[in-house]
């Protein structure tokens, strides 16, 4: 099997397209291969944990980070279609507080590799969308924070045709500019 992988805007955010084995009974692709991904996108990164969640068209989620335990999150739609958003929110970055938004869909198969140090969201533009994600690290809630998604010195350009739903923790998100961040 192969991968083509391709940076986005953010270098170290890479697009990862498997070969996709398709006939008249569906398809057959790999999802993940370890010896694949260190040769290819990252060395040396174990993932721990994997989510799936299920959201409706005009929900957004994020944008998510850890302060302590960062995670890296390997992303994949597997119904429907979200357009999926990384900041890059370390300081010492050239690339601080820049974004790169790219379509993930059940479709074109694609994924998403986003590493420690980036804040990460997106929004449903399909009826219903899920999400597949591996990451790098757990879960812990105390260290979890959110980036506004609206901060206008981010100037992220969603594909809304409205206001999103929000969770309160993504109303409540913080401005870059006061935004707990990595050195």
């Amino acid at each position: 099997m192969a991968i083509t992988v391709t940076p986005t805007s953010l270098p170290d955010v890479k697009i990862i397209e498997p070969a996709v084995f398709g006939d008249a009974r569906g398809f057959f692709l790999e999802s993940f291969n370890a010896r694949e991904f260190a040769e290819k996108v990252q060395p040396g990164v174990q993932f721990v944990q994997d989510n799936h969640s299920r959201s409706t068209k005009g929900v957004l989620r994020g944008l998510h980070y850890q302060v302590q335990h960062a995670q890296g999150k390997l992303v994949r739609v597997v119904e429907g279609e979200v357009f999926d958003v990384c900041v890059d929110i370390r300081r010492s970055s050239p690339d601080f507080g820049k974004w790169a938004g790219v379509t993930l869909s059940a479709d074109n198969h694609r994924q998403l590799w986003v590493p420690p140090g980036f804040a990460h969201g997106f929004v449903v533009v399909s009826e219903t969308a899920q999400l597949l994600y591996k990451t790098t690290d757990y879960w812990y809630p105390e260290y979890e924070r959110s980036l506004l998604w609206s901060d206008s010195q981010l100037g992220i350009d969603w594909p809304l045709s409205g206001v999103p739903r929000l969770a309160p923790k993504d109303e409540a998100g913080k401005v870059l500019a006061e935004a707990d961040v990595y050195e």
